[in-house]
């Protein structure tokens, strides 16, 4: 993920102010000094850097930390609520029309994506019950229609598109067309440059003053680092953007541009695109993304990853059956299966606080996963119901049967046992149920490893 290094830093600071217990007004410079150069190694804005931390300085200072018991801790929340207010605050949404459809201007400099991101932006908004359309109007790039109609099946939005027209009257007719069909957004999929130009300009200008745009978003590859905010800046002086799509936030990226977009354009994130697949863009939190950059996890965001994904009538019946001590094979490769829904098993555990550090050099690989699937699908419906039958030549036959060796299958019967085991002793104490209906909402996590 972006910022890996910078929360590294950060971590590596924190822990040398608490070492100290109480502080001084040197300790706490000495330390904002090592934050600002983080911040500028993270390739965040060196002006942006250099008033946070004068900033967070002040504050601490200010507010007599210094001589409060839990200083190292109150310099961290000094820390995490300026790095929440230096990213908006508070989470930006899209502005939405009392007259249908709302429009939304996709823009950005070409290769930024906004081509896949507008398919994926308009799958989003249908997991949030509305019926969004796409509009083709990149008549230059070669393929660019048919591209958005291959992401637009994909994700089940219809794509209006009129050929190499002139993009203000694909626009005027596709509203038309969008009023006529009940859509209730509009997303324009506009033409990029390999630099900012004043063609590309006044062609999006000219977008804007043939139809109303309630929404201009910029999608910006967070991988070009510093320069994302001199063209989110440049768009914004010229187009006035209304919020930023930043791309490849769970790539190898330094991650400062999200640090600096809001305070150097005013505009805040809106949106993450974390993943190459067309259901992974994430509403922008910046209290959330704060929280992961200083190690604490990001709880929120895994409830509603859970309560998005997983099957809350599977889940009940999974609670029930653990309760009941009924847990079989079938239940683990439900649970498995559900798990697969929430996306890469790093994505998710680096979710959970303090382990986002703890897995970064682990190479966790979720075909692992299919090789679980593979082995509980190879056993018959009497094995998968009653694992205790499984002797020595019935997990040879499966071993064969899912292409693994008879040691998986051993530690694949080892680990159900011991977490059978394990529900059977909460089960017995008291107070337990609630947290095995917990787990059962999870999905359930076992530590499974091949």
């Amino acid at each position: 993920m972006a910022f890996d290094s910078l929360s590294d830093k950060l971590a590596g600071v924190f822990k040398r102010l608490r070492s100290k217990g109480k502080l001084s007004e040197s300790d706490v410079k000495t330390a904002m000094r090592e934050v600002r150069l983080a911040l500028l190694e993270a390739d965040v804005n060196y002006k942006v850097a250099k008033d946070f931390t004068n900033t967070v300085t002040e504050k601490c200072i200010g507010a007599n930390v210094m001589e409060s018991l839990t200083a190292p801790q109150m310099v961290i929340k000094i820390v995490r609520d300026e790095l929440t207010a230096l990213m908006g605050s508070e989470q930006a949404r899209l502005k939405t029309s009392n007259k249908l459809p709302t429009v939304i201007m996709m823009c950005g400099l070409q290769g930024s994506g906004k081509t896949t991101h507008s398919a994926k932006l308009a799958k989003h908004l249908k997991t949030q019950g509305h019926r969004p359309m796409l509009v083709a109007c990149d008549i230059y790039r070669p393929a660019a229609i048919q591209q958005l109609k291959v992401v637009g099946e994909a994700v089940g939005a219809p794509v209006y598109e009129a050929g190499t027209q002139s993009p203000v009257k694909t626009v005027k007719e596709a509203l038309n067309y969008a009023r006529d069909h009940g859509h209730d957004f509009m997303i324009l999929d506009t033409a990029g440059r390999l630099h900012i130009d004043e063609e590309l300009m006044a062609e999006l200008k000219n977008i804007t003053e043939a139809i109303e745009v309630h929404n201009i978003l910029l999608v910006i590859d967070s991988m070009v680092g510093q320069d994302a905010v001199n063209i989110a800046k440049a768009f914004n002086d010229l187009l006035e953007i209304d919020g930023v799509i930043l791309t490849k936030l769970d790539g190898d990226t330094r991650g400062g541009a999200s640090l600096s977009v809001k305070a150097v354009t005013g505009k805040p994130i809106m949106f993450a695109g974390v993943g190459e697949k067309l259901d992974q863009l994430q509403e922008f939190h910046p209290d959330r993304m704060a929280s992961r950059i200083l190690g604490m996890g990001d709880v929120l965001s895994l409830i509603e990853k859970v309560e998005n994904e997983i099957d809350e009538a599977k889940a009940e019946e999974t609670a029930k059956r653990l309760a009941e001590n009924k847990f079989d094979m079938n239940d683990l490769l439900d649970q498995f299966q559900q798990i697969k829904k929430m996306g890469s098993l790093k994505s998710v555990m680096s979710m959970i606080p303090g382990m986002e550090r703890q897995i970064r050099d682990v190479d966790i690989d979720d075909r692992q996963l299919l090789r679980i699937e593979a082995i509980i699908t190879s056993m018959t419906k009497k094995e998968r119901a009653k694992p205790d039958i499984l002797n020595a030549s019935r997990r040879k036959r499966i071993a064969a049967g899912a292409g693994v060796k008879v040691e998986d299958v051993n530690r694949l019967v080892k680990q159900y046992e011991q977490m059978k085991k394990m529900f059977k002793q909460m089960n017995n104490k008291n107070g337990k149920r609630n947290m095995m209906r917990g787990m059962g909402n999870m999905g359930g996590m076992p530590p499974f490893g091949f």
